[in-house]
């Protein structure tokens, strides 16, 4: 293998490296991208270490410099029966929308986008259903394909701002909803979000926490708990959901250690006329936040007009009001 072919592979998999550490991708992207690195230093015989190998220029600096005056090549134009085809099945995608069948809406708009990729909104559309999925960081790249095809869409950039809120990652949030505003000036749901984005930041000292951060959410000291136990659909939801006995396995594994244990299999059952215990104290917090995490997602597929109803409550981001489009 020639030197060149070396060096190349090497910037590779330092510009692997670098990505690794990007906040804007998740955690899953970051294992695939670890794979990929180490499948190419076995592969090539070399590893970190060396750095003779390298060159003075980073392979972004020199990719951003061999093509910065070539403009990006475009599929050919659909034609009007591809148009008429896509179009149709943006349609299905928006009633699968509101029946809340986000998976066959995903489904719908690829393919629409398999017979019209130049159309921002196809994308924009995924995006949302992904965020209704909780697969923000899928509707993050959604929305900026949306964005790089057509810069001026301002729904991109609020369903962007609500995918990265979602996220805790509110400083890119605000910047999305500032330039979704700046767009489309009059929209009252862009401001908002942009207001409830700038005061969780602050309340989280300035810095965009992230879905890891480990610490819990911005504004959740301000939660009228009370109001929430005392929600007759909240309270009927939680318990079907917590009597099934799939639900009852997964919070059990989810919280196994934490120890003691309650009938049907879930932990941390109160003895009569008591409280819950959680044995372990502060170090199992996590698991109790994971539990929760998961209960979370089931109530917003169950449910998900009481859900935004609570994430109002809560001063969480609302979705812009505007079906799909």
């Amino acid at each position: 293998m020639t030197t060149d072919k070396r060096r190349l592979v090497y910037s590779i998999v330092q510009f692997l490296i670098k990505e690794m550490a990007n906040d804007d991708i998740s955690e899953d992207a970051k294992e695939s991208l670890e794979v990929a690195n180490q499948c190419l230093q076995t592969a090539y015989c070399f590893g970190p270490e060396d750095n003779h190998l390298e060159v003075s220029k980073s392979l972004e600096d020199i990719f951003t410099s061999a093509t910065q005056s070539e403009p990006i090549r475009k599929k050919a134009p659909p034609t009007e029966e591809e148009k008429a085809s896509a179009e149709k099945l943006k349609v299905e995608g928006n009633d699968l929308m509101r029946a809340e069948d986000f998976p066959g809406a995903i489904e719908k708009y690829t393919k629409a986008i398999e017979f019209d990729g130049s159309n921002q909104v196809f994308y924009c559309n995924r995006a949302a259903a992904h965020s209704k999925m909780n697969n923000h960081y899928a509707a993050v790249e959604d929305c900026k394909r949306a964005i790089d095809m057509d810069p001026n869409y301002g729904k991109a950039y609020g369903r962007m701002g609500l995918a990265y809120s979602c996220v805790e990652k509110h400083k890119e949030a605000i910047e999305c909803f500032k330039k979704a505003i700046e767009l489309e000036p009059d929209n009252e749901s862009y401001k908002s979000n942009l207001k409830l984005a700038q005061d969780k930041l602050s309340a989280a000292g300035g810095v965009s926490l992230g879905p890891q951060a480990g610490a819990m959410p911005a504004g959740l000291g301000n939660m009228d708990l009370g109001g929430l136990l005392n929600n007759p659909a909240l309270m009927n939801m939680a318990t079907t959901m917590l009597s099934d006995p799939n639900m009852q396995n997964m919070m059990g594994q989810l919280m196994g250690g934490m120890g003691g244990g309650m009938p049907g299999g879930m932990p941390g059952a109160p003895e009569a006329g008591g409280a819950p215990s959680v044995p372990g104290g502060p170090a199992n917090l996590q698991n109790l936040l994971q539990a929760g995490q998961r209960l979370a997602e089931q109530m917003q597929q169950q449910n998900p007009e009481l859900v935004e109803q609570l994430r109002r409550q809560m001063g969480g981001p609302g979705e812009e009001g505007a079906p799909p489009s």
